[in-house]
């Protein structure tokens, strides 16, 4: 005959107990930014920091991403924002050739200005020309904004 082996059948063989907090923990805004903050100094990785505290990687950096949209106010791959634009004539800035021939050093350096956007920001000046890639510009446009 074929016994079946139930709980209520048989005796309890090993019992674990699990104590302490476990794998879940709740962080406070205030510990989420303390180490946020000291994962942004650059003296560690963000790895190690996150070692430390006992995070994973990733979710330290869900909080920096997260920090990182409160303090823009957008998330990520959100439309970008547009300014007004002050379009102004451009004067040549090549003085007139007295001589009959063209001064060839200054012919090589002269850029054409009918194509260039300038974008400025407190106080620094970026030039842009044709053909820029967008997100290269987004970022260099960031770490400038990051920098004042």
């Amino acid at each position: 005959m074929d016994t079946e082996h139930t709980a209520i059948t048989e005796p309890v063989r090993r019992v674990e107990v699990f104590t302490g907090a476990g794998r879940r923990r709740t962080w406070t805004a205030d510990d989420k930014a303390r180490i946020v903050a000291e994962s942004a100094t650059g003296e560690e990785s963000v790895c190690a920091v996150a070692r430390r505290h006992g995070l994973s990687p990733q979710q330290l950096f869900g909080w920096r991403r997260q920090a990182r949209e409160a303090t823009t106010g957008k998330a990520d791959g959100a439309a970008p924002l547009f300014v007004p634009a002050v379009v102004e004539a451009v004067q040549s800035a090549a003085p007139p050739v007295l001589s009959g021939k063209p001064d060839r050093k200054r012919a090589c350096k002269s850029v054409n200005t009918s194509s260039v956007i300038e974008i400025e920001i407190a106080g620094t000046v970026i030039r842009v020309g044709r053909g820029a890639d967008a997100e290269t510009l987004a970022a260099v446009i960031a770490a400038l904004k990051a920098a004042t």
